[in-house]
């Protein structure tokens, strides 16, 4: 019996690995096709993202150019704060130090008011031996200017007279109008002449007249009025000393005051600084005033002032007036500033010169 040859490449098992071959072909083109669709999906998906990431950025550097512009603000607030902190400091330690002064050493601050009464005794001593007829017919040829009073008044007020440099500082702020607020406020809204009229006004001017004709000829002089600003009655002459001759220039002096309608705020810095340029530096200040300033060297930008900020313009004023030289203060006394008058006679003490407080029928 003959044996059959086997085939291995028989038509049979080609067929079956072409079919196979086939197989995994279509099975790789299923995939492809799964991994094309895959894959946009995936792309969307991180197309969506960049999409949310951008947004996030542009969101990002929005809100950090906001807050490069809030840092700054408040960088800006904190120098301000910081500013107003250290003259906070500055203002505290200076009050203290001026309180420490003020409070210090009762015993001479004892001894000093035993001298004040002691000198008033002397003083009225002195007012009694006097009588009106008491200046000379001599004596009064000697001056430039004239003054009567009522009843031809003997004038006597204690104050430091006389001077080679004299200079009168008088307030012309609105407060002038009158002793009272209510009435402050009535007269301010009158028309200029009413307003020029008003009793302590003309008092004030009285008191200027007679103060003039108490400098002799030959003294150097100035005269001031002020508010938030100040300037020479004499026009021209700010900044220089003008001297009394025929006694023109002090009329007229007079006479513009006369002239004016009291207005604006109060600036002792203001009236003291006007004094800076004169050279020599004077030797007599007259200070004709009604309460404490209501502003300092500037102007503020609120309304409005408190007892405790008038009494620091006050305090800053002060400190710029020339050394050892004395003021002499006619205080016009005015309702609702009761620091006014302690102040105004600690400053006629500490400088060596007085204080007086008129009665509405003076001069």
């Amino acid at each position: 019996m003959a044996r059959r040859r086997f085939e291995v490449f028989s038509l049979s098992f080609l067929d079956a690995m072409t079919c196979g071959f086939g197989a995994v072909i279509l099975f790789f083109m299923i995939i492809n096709a799964n991994i094309d669709e895959r894959r946009e999906l995936v792309l969307d998906d991180l197309a969506a993202e960049v999409d949310r990431m951008e947004l996030k950025v542009l969101t990002g550097r929005k809100n950090l150019v906001q807050l490069k512009q809030n840092l700054a603000e408040l960088l800006e607030q904190w120098a301000v704060l910081r500013g107003m902190r250290q003259e906070i400091v500055t203002e505290v330690r200076m009050t203290e130090s001026e309180f420490s002064v003020l409070t210090a050493d009762t015993e001479s601050q004892e001894d000093a008011i035993e001298k004040l009464r002691s000198d008033l005794e002397q003083l009225e001593a002195e007012t009694q031996r006097l009588s009106a007829a008491s200046i000379t017919p001599d004596a009064a040829g000697n001056r430039i200017r004239s003054f009567t009073g009522d009843g031809n008044r003997q004038y006597l007020t204690g104050m430091r007279m006389g001077g080679d440099r004299v200079v009168i500082l008088v307030d012309a702020s609105t407060s002038m109008l009158d002793r009272s607020i209510v009435n402050i406020l009535r007269r301010r809204n009158m028309p200029a002449a009413q307003q020029i009229a008003a009793p302590k006004w003309q008092q004030v001017v009285n008191t200027v007249d007679w103060l003039t004709t108490q400098i002799a000829p030959g003294t150097k002089f100035q005269i001031f009025a002020f508010t938030d600003t100040a300037w020479s009655l004499v026009e021209g002459s700010d900044g220089q000393w003008l001297t009394v001759t025929d006694g023109s220039q002090l009329e007229g002096a007079v006479e513009a005051l006369r002239g004016m309608a009291p207005n604006g705020p109060t600036s002792l810095a203001a009236a003291f600084a006007a004094m800076r340029p004169l050279d020599p530096k004077p030797d007599n200040i007259y200070l004709l005033v009604d309460g404490l300033p209501t502003i300092g060297e500037i102007m503020p930008s609120k309304a409005g002032v408190t007892g405790r900020e008038r009494m620091g313009h006050f305090n800053r004023a002060v400190r710029d007036l020339p050394f050892n030289v004395p003021v002499n203060i006619i205080l016009y006394a005015m309702e609702g500033d009761p620091q006014a008058a302690p102040a105004y006679w600690w400053l006629a003490l500490r400088t060596g010169g007085s204080m007086m407080a008129p009665s509405e029928d003076w001069p």
